[in-house]
């Protein structure tokens, strides 16, 4: 190694690691799939059923569930950040998804599916450690045969609305 080199990592900082568990998704998917949506993301949040491997991987936890609407939290960390030193809005986005999703899915009976159309994000406030935990909410405007329309918004611990989404979904048969 170059000593330029060797110099430029030593001002790098300490270098850090993170450690994702899953369960393996397929047993609780094939439960899943014999449920109405509300039951299944119920049993999610109850614990029943491991959450999905994306909850390690960032840090959601679904914390309510009620028909049309779901409250997930995410606690982000470092391994988040942008160049700029902001919890990256991808991972903001990928909240506000599955919150809008789930919410949809809520409504949905067993043997129904659901996948994201179209998202659309507003980001508001930039998300940094000292945010602490998010709590997001989706909510369905209107849940159809074939097509589902829901909100979400992002909320930091202090309160204060970070992003918001609109998001369409197609529904079908699994």
């Amino acid at each position: 190694m170059t000593a330029e080199l060797t110099d430029t990592r030593a001002d790098w900082g300490p270098q850090r690691s993170k450690t994702i568990t899953w369960h393996e998704p397929g047993p609780s998917t094939a439960k899943g799939l014999t449920m109405a949506g509300l039951d299944y993301l119920q049993a999610m949040a109850d614990g029943r059923l491991p959450p999905p491997p994306i909850g390690g991987l960032m840090d959601f936890g679904i914390v309510e569930v009620e028909n049309g609407r779901v409250v997930f939290t995410c606690r982000p960390d470092e391994s988040a950040y942008n160049p700029i030193g902001a919890i990256h809005g991808g991972l903001i986005c990928t909240l506000l998804d599955s919150v809008t999703g789930c919410a949809v899915h809520s409504t949905l009976p067993a043997g129904k599916g659901y996948t994201t159309i179209e998202i659309k994000v507003n980001y508001l406030k930039a998300v940094r450690l000292t945010s602490g935990l998010l709590s997001a909410t989706g909510t369905v405007v209107k849940s159809g045969s074939r097509v589902g329309f829901s909100e979400g918004v992002v909320t930091d611990e202090s309160g204060a609305i970070v992003a918001t989404a609109s998001s369409t979904l197609l529904v079908f048969d699994l």
